[in-house]
């Protein structure tokens, strides 16, 4: 059973916690279900260190875990890199790289890097946990979101994409999934598993598209070399499904969805969604030209774009906010 004080995994038959001596209940019958391998050789990899509670959920790389840091009493999110990757030395030089990228920046929108491991096949990154969830949650939960609503979710992101691309690092995978919420539900980027940095070396070959289809850039779909208009772009697509409920280009599979992002031109917002206004579908638009030459070419000019939308058609509370980030820097919420 799991021990009720420290959540260790203990024999049916132990009458105390093997790590914290707390007394475990009795039993009447052994437990339907083994415990999650992983689980529990996290749990011995992080030691005293970090209570670990639960999985949270699982992505394409890492699965991801809810723990405590035991000296600090601070809610965690242990990202444990799957197994089979955890064998592969590309991978997990892949893993040891988001550490190290996202540990180079320091910002309120960029989620931070508080600790990594590695011991035997178990890889694992400890990043702060995020109350508010990801905009994949709020997305499944509202479809569409208030174009003031998405304009300041977009403004956050692009802040943290120009703080990142002025140091060097284009992540390459904006997405729903890797924009999460503090309480406020400030933005905060996160996941530079396949971040580019000038200071690293290139981990892939030219010709091989590295991110999720739906959210690559043209160039990116094409494999080839990409800077930080390239994320600006997918940007522009997070701010499209935010406004329309949907992504611009879908497909029976990724060489479709790539295809489109190449050679097709979207449906305009304010035409896919008659509610949106069409200022913030011209902002969207320059996002998403396939020249990169074409879109904003620094994340500051889009957010400064996006505040300008929250100054013109939001509330004078709104406006007044706007104004406020300009001259601070600091988005609204």
């Amino acid at each position: 059973m799991f021990c009720p004080e420290c959540g260790t995994w203990n024999r049916a038959a132990a009458a105390r916690c093997t790590r914290c001596g707390v007394p475990l209940p009795d039993v009447s019958a052994p437990p339907l279900e083994a415990p999650d391998e992983e689980l529990s050789d996290l749990r011995r990899v992080t030691g005293n260190r970090y209570t670990v509670i639960k999985r949270l959920g699982s992505g394409g790389m890492a699965h991801v875990y809810l723990a405590r840091h035991v000296a600090l009493a601070r809610p965690v999110v242990i990202k444990v890199l799957h197994r089979t990757l955890a064998r592969e030395s590309e991978m997990r030089e892949r893993f040891r790289r988001e550490a190290e990228a996202a540990a180079r920046l320091v910002h309120p929108y960029v989620c931070a890097i508080l600790d990594q491991g590695a011991a035997g096949d178990i890889v694992y990154l400890v990043m702060p946990y995020y109350a508010g969830g990801s905009l994949a949650d709020m997305l499944s939960r509202s479809r569409r979101l208030p174009a003031k609503v998405a304009a300041g979710i977009g403004a956050q992101v692009a802040c943290a994409l120009d703080y990142a691309h002025r140091r060097g690092v284009v992540h390459r995978d904006v997405k729903p999934d890797n924009v999460l919420f503090d309480e406020d539900t400030n933005a905060v980027l996160t996941d530079f598993g396949i971040a580019t940095a000038r200071f690293h070396g290139r981990l892939t070959a030219t010709g091989r598209a590295m991110g999720t289809p739906h959210y690559m850039s043209p160039e990116q779909a094409m494999g080839r070399l990409v800077d930080g208009r390239s994320d600006l772009y997918a940007v522009g697509l997070l701010l499209y499904e935010m406004l329309t409920g949907h992504p611009p280009f879908d497909g029976a599979d990724s060489y479709a969805v790539g295809y489109k992002h190449v050679h097709e031109q979207p449906v305009a917002p304010d035409i896919a969604q008659p509610e949106v206004p069409a200022a913030m579908s011209a902002i969207v638009m320059r996002c998403l030209t396939k020249l990169p030459a074409e879109r904003y070419d620094r994340g500051f000019e889009l957010a400064d774009a996006l505040l300008g939308f929250l100054a013109m058609h939001g509330t004078p509370a709104e406006a007044r906010a706007a104004r406020a980030a300009r001259a601070t820097g600091v988005t609204p919420t």
